[in-house]
């Protein structure tokens, strides 16, 4: 419409000044010269208007197309177009991944593997400034199948609803807020292609249980968590009896009849540390009443210090568990430790060392491990590493498990 318009203006424009000229004829060279420098500057004037009419009509179809087909993507459920948009820009996806290569040497055999360890999608939500929605999703080893190694699991899926004063809550499923690990596990930010063995078997991360919880901080770097939620089923008989990670229900139709509670405290208020304290407590960890584990109790400290090119990780976990059945096996007390520094050569190349020391429920579970590696950072989303693992176990009867092993990962986050 806006185009006929135009052509019209342009047409009036042309044959006004040939009526008038026809109307009273020049009367020299000069005139008529005079004259046609008025039309030719008249025509060029309409042109640049008849492309900026034109460039409009394009610019306007292009964003009635994409409406379109943004109402037909929702199915036709959208109030007005104006709302499309920003309900799009509080929606915001993204997921990290890792695949692992290990060539281990073992004295009861040796193994060659490589595995997509993990594929992990993020979905989160905005509803409001005050209501946010988290999400994360995974798939493990690459196929899920009745016969295939891996999992599909849900391992994040909560609200975050913000009080005021500096503090918020949260209910769904959710990481259980302990260790380093177990929230932030995405492969460019630590060291190693496997994570650590501490925040494995003493810390089953990742750990993620459903109920409801408190989150506040202070000024001074200071914060605080606070939980209530599902808790632990551990097997108290079997190869796994009383193995905490055994224990992990995944919140799949779990046990409750007994909860468990969290608590968390950490400063961050000098840049690059962070010293945190966590303490939980479950009043029956098999969630059976009388079959000897009558209760657990979980004790983790440690520091995260990054200074220049230093940096410094150190970690203590404790579990301590009564009964009669957990004590006869002497497995009422399992715990570990590891201290890893490291040293961030360049922007992309990193070099670090890590030592460990566990004492868990299982013979294979009572070990120390040194290693060390390099880290190789394409970006800060996108991580390759290297690094070289000496295992020696406590017990004669395992010492058949020692190994060296030489591991190669790739890892990204987004």
């Amino acid at each position: 419409m806006k185009f006929r318009y135009a052509a019209a203006v342009v047409a009036a424009s042309l044959l006004g000044p040939v009526i008038a000229g026809a109307a009273e004829a020049p009367q020299s060279i000069e005139d008529l010269w005079e004259i046609i420098q008025k039309q030719q500057a008249e025509i060029e004037s309409l042109q640049q208007e008849i492309r900026a009419v034109r460039e409009d009509a394009e610019e306007t179809d292009e964003k009635i197309a994409v409406a379109e087909a943004q109402i037909e993507a929702t199915g036709g459920f959208v109030e007005s177009l104006a709302e499309l948009p920003s309900s799009h820009s509080r929606t915001s996806i993204g997921g990290y991944g890792e695949l692992h290569y290990n060539n281990i040497d073992a004295k009861n055999g040796d193994s060659d593997e490589i595995d997509f360890h993990r594929f992990v999608l993020y979905f989160n939500h905005e509803f409001s400034d005050r209501v946010k929605f988290f999400s994360e999703f995974e798939l493990e080893h690459s196929l899920a199948s009745s016969d295939g190694p891996g999992e599909v699991e849900l391992e994040q899926a909560y609200v975050d609803i913000a009080l005021g004063g500096n503090t918020s809550a949260r209910t769904g499923l959710f990481l259980v807020p302990v260790g380093i690990i177990n929230e932030t596990h995405e492969p460019p930010t630590f060291y190693g292609v496997e994570r650590n063995d501490v925040e494995n078997i003493i810390l089953p991360s990742t750990w993620w249980e459903a109920g409801a919880g408190l989150h506040g901080y202070f000024e001074n770097g200071i914060s605080w968590d606070l939980a209530m939620h599902s808790g632990l089923a551990m097997p108290t008989d079997g190869s796994s009896a009383f193995r905490v990670r055994s224990g992990r229900q995944k919140v799949a139709e779990a046990l409750a009849s007994d909860p468990a509670y969290t608590a968390r405290l950490r400063y961050t208020g000098l840049p690059g540390l962070e010293l945190a304290a966590s303490y939980q407590y479950q009043s029956d960890p098999s969630q059976v009443a009388g079959d000897g584990l009558d209760s657990g109790q979980l004790f983790t400290a440690h520091a995260n210090w990054q200074r220049g090119g230093f940096g410094l990780r150190a970690l203590y976990g404790g579990w301590k568990f009564d009964g009669a059945a957990v004590e006869a096996a002497g497995a009422d007390s399992q715990d570990g430790w590891y201290i890893e520094p490291s040293y961030r050569l360049t922007q992309n190349w990193g070099v670090y060392a890590r030592y460990e020391d566990l004492d868990g429920a299982r013979a294979r579970d009572k070990f120390t491990q040194s290693e060390f590696g390099i880290n190789y950072w394409l970006n800060e989303g996108v991580v390759l590493k290297m690094d070289y693992r000496n295992r020696d176990h406590e017990l004669v009867d395992e010492q058949g498990r020692d190994f060296s092993a030489i591991d190669l990962g790739f890892g990204y986050a987004f």
